[in-house]
């Protein structure tokens, strides 16, 4: 399917209410396509609850690529996985459920052709809050991170595709540009893994891109040509 506009945003943690309204002002319909960077929220308690959250999510009129965050499962997680089927979408493998088709769930690491760019794909990030998450009872997700063995992966097919793309979609960041401002007080930076970070370094150094979007942060920044969405919803510019 070749879509006539292409809308990114960031984390709604499960609250889809300004994108309804996002949809009306801004003119979405079944011809477009909206990304959101992780941290969607509706793989996350493996009970009725994600079904109404995907149906709200699903009301939108754009079909919607989910790229998978660290508060939320990924579709390959071992208790939902029965759940998508991998399908072929845009050139690469994604994961849908049939009862929600215009739910696309986003496969680590892979690169879609859309509207004659390619986008590479790139989600998880570390939960500096995993004590108090399962402290107040939220669910932690182990995989929350690529692996190294999915992170030399990602190496392996960008480099066959010549570290070229055109657009590059994390939910989380480069070390370099992590915006300090974001940073929470009283958590001792020394102690939080910032291996995902690291990778992405490593990607933007090695990569020739027009654009990087990302999320996870919860700020609305420009640092070169990456850009940090939040609940900002943006045109992506042909």
């Amino acid at each position: 399917m070749e879509y006539r506009r292409i809308f990114l945003t960031g984390d709604p943690h499960e609250e889809f209410a300004h994108l309804h309204e996002k949809q009306k002002t801004m003119h979405m319909t079944g011809e477009d396509l909206l990304i959101i960077l992780g941290d969607v929220g509706v793989n996350c308690y493996n009970d009725d609850r994600d079904i109404r959250l995907k149906e709200d999510l699903a009301r939108l009129s754009p079909t919607v690529l989910c790229l998978h965050g660290n508060h939320e499962r990924r579709p390959t997680s071992p208790d939902i996985r029965w759940e998508y089927e991998p399908v072929p979408w845009q050139g690469g493998k994604a994961y849908v459920e049939s009862r929600f088709p215009t739910l696309i769930f986003a496969e680590e690491g892979e690169r879609y052709r859309i509207g004659g760019r390619t986008f590479r794909v790139i989600g998880g990030a570390y939960s500096i809050d995993n004590y108090f998450r399962t402290l107040m009872g939220h669910p932690f997700y182990p995989d929350e991170q690529l692996s190294p063995e999915e992170r030399d992966q990602i190496r392996r097919r960008m480099e066959r595709d010549g570290w070229q793309e055109d657009v590059i979609l994390t939910h989380t960041c480069p070390y370099s540009v992590r915006p300090v401002e974001k940073f929470v007080p009283g958590i001792e930076q020394g102690g939080v893994d910032t291996s995902m970070e690291d990778f992405l370094e490593e990607i933007l150094r090695k990569t020739s891109f027009r654009q990087w979007f990302c999320g996870h942060w919860h700020v609305e920044k420009t640092v070169g040509k990456i850009r940090f969405l939040s609940h900002e919803v943006v045109l992506l510019e042909p």
